[in-house]
């Protein structure tokens, strides 16, 4: 027994520590956390529970035979965040560069297997080289099989992916089919194919930082959500995301104890819109306004700024948040605003979070730039993602809602619940100018003529009260109300059911 135990030890000591003392330096050098740490740093204190800590790999080509490290470069587990049940898997860069081979896929494989029987969210921590070349198919196999189980979980248990060092060629596709990526700055980076083969490919210089680093993946690609300036930062920022998070897609959303008021009015937000309609305003202020003690987790904050998404609670409960921004181009609707803020409602809706809507569009942006990149089919992801979500949906006009921008903004014809308007909306086909440019085209050389018919086409249309006696708006609001009236419907819809007709799966257009 004494023997069993000493090998114990042994063995213990061994897959603790990982590719050595030499690697591990090599690790700190670069400014990143080992495998463990970085679980430590995720999870509450001592929550973390490890298994297959004495796996390793089963291949004897090209001597890996004489290569074998316990745990076989990633670690796998359990624990709490924030006092939550959360499934984890860590890669090991310090074990033969993190390579994956078949049993460091398998380890994988067992965690997500576990999350999804128990229904709880995965955390998959990238630090990797990628496949194991002495594996050959073996390594690629494994890929594959973690590939199926992230199809598998999409919708059902949250799955999140952070990038803390390489992640290329096959390895990419699992995280790009996860929830959310977090990434870190200067540290980490995803490509399919690296550098060295674009340049022989294609002759163009790019460093990984240009071609796939965090600031390509936040603000070019979209293939990021969010970017950090460490480790450890980006651990802290993932726990505070975590907490907004569901269990699982049969669960509720989770409730924090607040002690903002419900009936918390927002004075500030009666001067928020400019008198001069042409001028823009910030409405993430309107967000945080209503949001409660102000706390906002904004997404994809450095992609399509002309949409805002994120997650907030109100009166403790999580809400998803979509709003055009007037700051950047007008907040018109264009192919990455909407495809950036379908994917979001889509996934609000596959976890019954609520969605709250703030709407100030002057419509689609023109230009053969859009029509020939497919803006009709990419605005159509956001209208189909609005009309298929059956969770609560509470809309808020603020200024403009035009055209068939004003139909895909959650309006009350794609099954919206409560759609408010402020005083200072207007709700239209188009503009008032150009309204009467087209309808009194007769006209056109008569500025006197024009003038008058523009002030008309204001009185008729620019106010939400066409809008409100046609049952599209439920009520024009004080916008210091807005957050008691949010808080309110919030309530009044906890138990709405809704379903769609039954299908295998829908059809959106990708």
């Amino acid at each position: 027994m004494t023997t069993i135990a000493s090998r114990l030890q042994e063995k213990r000591a061994a897959a603790l520590a990982g590719g050595g003392k030499r690697r591990v330096d090599a690790q700190h050098a670069k400014g990143k956390l080992t495998a463990r740490e970085r679980l430590s740093a995720l999870f509450d204190a001592d929550t973390f529970r490890e298994w297959d800590m004495f796996v390793e790999h089963d291949c004897s080509d090209f001597g890996m035979q004489d290569n074998r490290i316990p745990g076989d470069g990633v670690v796998i587990g359990y624990g709490e965040i924030n006092g939550r049940l959360t499934f984890a898997f860590s890669q090991d860069f310090t074990v033969l560069g993190g390579s994956l081979s078949a049993a460091h896929a398998k380890k994988i494989g067992k965690v997500m297997d576990h999350c999804m029987r128990v229904g709880a969210p995965i955390i998959g921590i990238n630090d990797s080289g990628g496949a194991r070349i002495q594996e050959g198919v073996a390594s690629l196999g494994g890929y594959a099989d973690v590939f199926q189980r992230n199809v598998l979980a999409s919708g059902v248990v949250p799955q999140i992916s952070l990038i803390m060092g390489p992640c290329a060629g096959g390895a990419v596709y699992s995280p790009a089919m996860t929830d959310f990526i977090f990434m870190v700055r200067d540290s980490s980076y995803m490509f399919v194919t690296g550098p060295e083969v674009v340049k022989t490919v294609t002759h163009e210089d790019v460093t990984q930082e240009e071609l796939g680093g965090a600031g390509t993946h936040t603000s070019k690609s979209s293939v990021a959500d969010c970017a950090f300036d460490n480790d450890l930062e980006t651990l802290q920022q993932v726990r505070r995301f975590m907490s907004f998070m569901p269990q699982n897609n049969k669960e509720p959303v989770p409730t924090l104890p607040s002690i903002d008021p419900k009936t918390r009015l927002c004075p500030a937000l009666d001067t928020l819109i400019p008198e001069n309609p042409n001028l823009p305003y910030d409405i993430s202020e309107l967000i945080k306004s209503v949001c409660d003690e102000h706390d906002f987790f904004e997404l994809q904050a450095d992609f399509a700024g002309n949409i805002i998404i994120g997650l907030g609670r109100l009166n403790g409960e999580t809400v998803g948040f979509v709003a055009n921004q007037p700051m950047v181009l007008a907040g018109c609707l264009d192919i990455n605003a909407s495809r950036k803020a379908a994917r979001f409602v889509r996934f609000c809706d596959a976890f019954s979070i609520p969605i709250v809507t703030f709407v100030d569009v002057p419509g689609f942006l023109p230009g053969t730039a859009q029509e020939y990149g497919g803006i009709i089919k990419h605005g159509a992801k956001l209208l189909f993602a609005y009309g298929e979500a059956t969770v609560p949906k509470i809309t808020v006009i603020t200024r403009k809602a035009y055209g068939g921008a004003y139909d895909v903004m959650a309006s009350k014809h794609l099954r919206g619940d409560v759609n408010y308007a402020w005083p200072s909306a207007e709700i239209a086909v188009m503009g008032s100018k150009g309204a009467v440019e087209i309808i009194f085209r007769a006209d056109k050389d008569d500025p006197q003529k024009i003038e008058q018919r523009t002030q008309e086409y204001q009185e008729k249309f620019a106010n939400p009260f066409v809008a409100g006696s046609l049952g599209f708006i439920d009520d024009v609001i004080d916008p210091q109300t807005t957050r008691v009236h949010l808080c309110s419907d919030l309530a009044m819809l906890r138990n709405k059911t809704l379903e769609n007709p039954w299908k295998k799966h829908d059809n959106i257009p990708l």
